[in-house]
């Protein structure tokens, strides 16, 4: 996405998809088919010796269609992989531009809330589906409750999920600023504040119309997963937080989300940040300090 908002980003997405890259890798392919011809003849009607009989096999002959034979499956899987490519960004276009309320191609999204007149802030928040949304954080681990509770304790005693407890666990207590980072103010851990400021940060850069919409549902919340007995929220370790396109609450758990958020996340993933649209329940407001960053922090002292 560039520097002057989804416009651009749109348009890039759409030259992104030029057709005329298969062209030139189907007359790549041709070009190898030919030598493969040219080789092959030979080999299969050898010409007449002096004693008229056939000419013997040429090993190097073979061989070298062998080769050739590689060659041309690499470029297939690389033209099925350039089709794949340009259906999915053609599917993201189509559900950005025309606001489709059926379905897309397989692999974009699908636009289920209306576009309205056309504006970027309509078309920040419009309502999406996103295909694949499993495998959505690649390479990121989701640190588990567990897995929290086993690295810090518990962040308090005697916790419930009827409101947020005060923080009492010294090592993370010790950690918990409250400040103003990029366009909300948030309260966390140190090291995730710094995080996000410099995520905020490339987002400003490369899409100030979405940055000055992100909105905040809330951050550091010290309390048991709502219905749960035993289950430790994140929230409650400083490291999580939740975010919104222009105040609108995303509807957890319905698999869809806010196509702005969608953006975000290729920031946040991109530096080691879990995104909860791939949650069993979806929750797509929500973004997580992945475990391989918390182990990065903890090596480094910062936890």
């Amino acid at each position: 996405m560039g520097r002057f908002g989804l416009k651009t980003w749109q348009r890039r997405l759409r030259e992104s998809c030029n057709l005329r890259l298969l062209p030139a890798i189907l007359l790549s392919v041709s070009v190898l088919i030919g030598a493969l011809i040219v080789v092959a003849v030979p080999l299969f009607f050898p010409s007449a010796g002096p004693s008229g009989e056939g000419g013997a096999v040429d090993s190097a002959a073979r061989i070298e269609i062998e080769l050739l034979l590689g060659k041309l499956d690499d470029q297939t899987e690389v033209i099925s992989q350039l089709r794949d490519q340009i259906d999915s960004i053609e599917s993201r276009i189509i559900a950005m531009e025309v606001g489709a309320s059926g379905p897309v191609a397989d692999g974009g999204l699908q636009v289920v809330g209306p576009s309205g007149a056309g504006s970027l802030d309509d078309e920040y928040a419009q309502v999406v589906l996103v295909a694949d949304r499993r495998n959505l954080n690649t390479g990121l681990t989701v640190p588990s409750s567990s897995w929290l509770v086993q690295t810090f304790g518990l962040p308090a005693e005697n916790l419930g999920n009827d409101k947020c407890y005060e923080m009492t666990n010294p090592r993370l207590a010790a950690l918990v600023h409250a400040e103003q980072v990029g366009p909300v103010r948030l309260k966390m851990l140190k090291p995730a504040l710094e995080s996000l400021a410099v995520i905020f940060d490339k987002i400003q850069k490369a899409d100030p119309e979405l940055y000055g919409r992100i909105n905040t549902s809330g951050s550091l919340c010290v309390r048991l997963v709502r219905g749960s007995a035993s289950s430790v929220s994140s929230h409650s370790f400083g490291l999580s937080l939740d975010l919104n396109i222009n105040g609108v609450l995303d509807t957890l758990g319905d698999g869809r989300t806010q196509l702005g958020l969608t953006i975000l996340a290729d920031f946040f993933n991109g530096d080691g940040w879990v995104w909860g649209a791939a949650y069993g329940r979806e929750d797509s407001m929500h973004f997580e300090v992945a475990k391989e960053t918390i182990e990065k922090w903890i090596a480094e002292g910062k936890i």
